[in-house]
């Protein structure tokens, strides 16, 4: 393929992949106008996130199989018509019923658009350009967290509606686009499709996310014992051993369980949960402001702005890092940069130099593990007919760490009272538990074990 329409191809990608994540975080400064127009009460108002969360955790592994059976074409095309049907839903919703039932739509499309845009990179770039091509994807989630709101600041002037209807003409654009440049792989049928795991492992995700999203953060060890937390666990848990036994028979399984065999996939599934629980640090970063600085909310917010913009401009820089020096070195490099920013962090009080200065290096940290380098060593480490489905094992392992970290880091700042000492112990907590995802980090593959392992699966 000529470099020509390579760029093109990356363009439109970057364009879906962009939109995406636009709709997560424009949502959150039109909260206060849709709950005027439409009666939702502040508990549920939560569910306009988690609903397109949940949609789009269950649907990745099918999204991704699709992918590898049917074509990343005729996925990735699939996926923005759903997500389209989603906006337009959501855009003529009046009522919170129909608001659900459109984000939870948005979200399904949305599973397929960012592990199927990751495995078309595999399939266009050479090895020797991959990472450099991901780590421009992986910006799209700083720069959709810097634009958001500044989109959303301009539309909630005309209606919140506006959010949503201006996807629509963008989908249609990327869909004609797509039809035309996107390289038509064939589909490879490989046996029946494994129904049967599809259906546990929606289970088991619904489950767990359903049962983690109840726990009672203020009362954390007595919520985990009620009845709306633990069956739907336990149920989790049991669901698991089911999944398994189910993939080892399978003729087709949903996911690949002797690709875990690989000490690299193991160590990328840890990664990407461990850079779920990293995300949800930077929830609570305002709240932790407000307690550290006296400032306002709406201000607070603004002093994110550091980890966004460091991790928007070094995405792309550890990307070609990755072609380089290879992975091992960059994500002990980006792992040791969030954990000493998180420890820095939790003594920051009070002295707003150190609390940039962590900011800085969270975010550096986050962009050479979220960017590209574990998307990296999964395409990497299995064959073409599978890379769509080993990037949604991504997906998941990352959501898993998203849910679980929020949780348990806000079990700890209300067990210690929610105020400065509580955010220092939870920060110190997420700070330890870095260096220990630094130590494993050392066991990924160095550059020349990785670079045998990318021309074995390139044959």
């Amino acid at each position: 393929m000529d470099e020509k329409k390579s760029k093109k191809i990356l363009l439109l990608l970057f364009l879906g992949v962009l939109m995406g994540a636009l709709d997560i975080s424009i949502v959150g400064p039109a909260l206060p106008s849709i709950q005027e127009t439409i009666a939702i009460d502040k508990r549920n108002l939560s569910w306009i996130f988690t609903i397109y969360v949940l949609f789009n955790l269950v649907g990745t592994p099918l999204m991704s199989k699709m992918a590898d059976i049917y074509g990343r074409k005729s996925t990735y095309i699939s996926s923005l018509i759903i997500f389209g049907l989603g906006s337009l839903l959501v855009s003529l919703s009046n009522s919170f019923e129909l608001l659900l039932v459109g984000r939870g739509i948005q979200g399904f499309g949305a599973s397929g658009i960012f592990p199927v845009a990751t495995a078309i990179i595999g399939d266009i770039f050479p090895p020797e350009k991959r990472g450099q091509k991901l780590g421009l994807i992986g910006a799209v989630f700083g720069i959709a967290f810097i634009i958001g709101p500044i989109i959303a600041g301009f539309l909630l002037m005309i209606n919140w509606h506006w959010l949503f209807i201006i996807n629509l003409p963008i989908i249609v654009f990327l869909v004609i686009w797509g039809l035309k440049i996107l390289p038509a792989n064939k589909s490879v049928k490989k046996g029946k499709f494994d129904y049967q795991g599809m259906i546990v492992i929606g289970l088991l995700l619904t489950s767990f996310s359903f049962g983690i999203n109840n726990i009672e953060t203020k009362d954390f060890f007595h919520s985990l014992a009620t009845i709306k937390v633990a069956p739907l666990l336990i149920v989790a848990v049991i669901l698991v051993f089911i999944f398994r036994m189910i993939e080892k028979k399978a003729s087709d399984p949903i996911l690949k369980l002797n690709n875990f065999n690989s000490r690299q996939v193991k160590i990328a599934s840890i990664l990407a949960m461990a850079a779920g629980v990293f995300e949800t640090t930077m929830v609570f970063i305002p709240d932790y402001a407000v307690e550290a600085f006296h400032v306002t909310a709406s201000k607070a917010s603004f002093m994110l702005i550091p980890v966004i913009i460091a991790l928007a401009i070094t995405a792309p820089i550890s990307g070609k890092m990755l072609d380089k020096i290879g992975s091992k070195i960059v994500i002990i490099t980006g792992t040791s940069s969030v954990a000493i920013g998180l420890l820095l962090l939790s003594v920051s009080a009070e002295n707003m130099i150190l609390f940039y200065s962590s900011e800085v290096l969270i975010g550096i940290g986050l962009s050479m593990l979220l960017g590209a380098s574990i998307r990296y060593i999964m395409l990497n480490e299995v064959p073409a007919t599978e890379r769509t489905s080993i990037q949604g094992v991504i997906t998941i392992f990352t959501s898993i760490g998203q849910m679980s970290g929020a949780a348990t880091a806000g079990a700890v700042v209300d067990s210690y009272g929610g105020n400065i000492e509580a955010y220092s112990y939870a920060y110190l907590a997420v700070s330890i538990f870095t260096f220990g995802i630094v130590f494993i980090s050392f066991f990924l593959k160095n550059r020349k074990e990785e670079l045998e392992t990318i021309a074995r699966n390139s044959i």
